[in-house]
């Protein structure tokens, strides 16, 4: 693949994925209301909510500083381009060697950190404790996906995401690996937490988690992080899939395999948020300092997935 058709494809997926994740975020919230036997919102809510924002008046608070104004476009930036670097529409990254596991843990960070940052600075403490609970979440999530990211790289012998996920597509890692598998189990629990479920949070509650930061924010800069938040649950799904679920990618760039590995992704996602959905339906919400029960066991499985690499390579 050549820069120029890989350039054009990574910006093809990070339009992909701004365009979808308000269309995803409110799929989840119509089947959780329709597995509570509710009628809930419309599947376009979401859009119509992002652009009533988009039209209203922006209020920031008087101790706000540049952190809290940046965040909305540094959240919503730094997501889409992780959309570039992660392999969605071909097996391989778009960018190639770009496309580095280590570089995208660390933009992964980056997220995190302005938005826990900007409910920090924006001088509500109710803000300022859904900050300290993003981070705490982030503590127990982070090392599990970074763990299973390090055993995928050891068995593909590269830490470049196309490597991975071209391997894992050709058969060269095969699911009966118990590396393999148990990595797959343990970055799905780290990727059902990331998107917001319960029982560990629930997205329309501002007090919780990750809703908490956005207390002092109102009019485009609250539709941009919405957004942004929505652009990174769904970047965190694509990645999942990357890893362990390639098929259906594009081998190669040309418009019929471009097309066709844009339903499948759909599909896979779809398929993904509908699991997702039936598993939450059944749960309620845990106070967080039971969230590390949970954690515990998936790192327990990703350093598990790591020993069995050791033993087996």
């Amino acid at each position: 693949m050549d820069a120029a058709a890989g350039l054009g494809i990574a910006l093809l997926q990070a339009l992909l994925v701004l365009l979808l994740a308000p269309l995803y975020t409110g799929l989840a919230r119509v089947l959780r209301a329709k597995l509570h036997s509710r009628r809930g919102p419309g599947i376009l809510q979401d859009y119509r909510d992002l652009w009533k924002l988009m039209k209203r008046q922006e209020v920031v608070p008087g101790e706000a500083g540049w952190v809290f104004r940046a965040a909305p476009c540094v959240i919503l930036g730094t997501a889409l381009l992780i959309a570039m670097f992660v392999p969605i529409l071909t097996v391989r990254s778009p960018l190639g060697m770009a496309g580095d596991l280590i570089l995208v843990v660390y933009l992964f960070a980056v997220v995190r950190f302005f938005f826990a940052a900007s409910g920090l600075e924006s001088g509500n403490p109710f803000a300022g404790t859904g900050a300290s609970r993003e981070m705490a979440l982030g503590v127990l999530v982070e090392p599990v996906i970074l763990l299973v990211l390090f055993v995928m790289a050891l068995l593909a012998g590269s830490t470049e995401l196309g490597v991975i996920a071209g391997k894992m597509a050709e058969g060269e890692l095969p699911y009966q690996s118990p590396s393999v598998w148990l990595g797959a189990i343990a970055f799905a629990m780290a990727t059902f937490i990331e998107t917001g479920k319960l029982p560990f949070d629930l997205a329309e509650a501002e007090q919780e988690i990750q809703e908490g930061p956005l207390m002092e924010y109102s009019g485009p800069s609250l539709a941009l992080l919405k957004w942004g938040l929505g652009v990174k649950q769904l970047v965190v799904v694509a990645l999942f899939l990357a890893m362990f679920f390639p098929f259906g990618a594009a081998a190669a760039p040309g418009l019929g395999p471009l097309v066709t590995a844009t339903v499948a992704w759909v599909l896979k996602v779809t398929a993904v948020y509908l699991i997702a959905a039936v598993l939450e339906n059944g749960m309620a919400r845990f106070h967080l300092y039971r969230v590390p029960v949970v954690t515990g066991v998936a790192l327990g499985l990703s350093l598990l997935s790591l020993v069995f690499y050791a033993v087996h390579p």
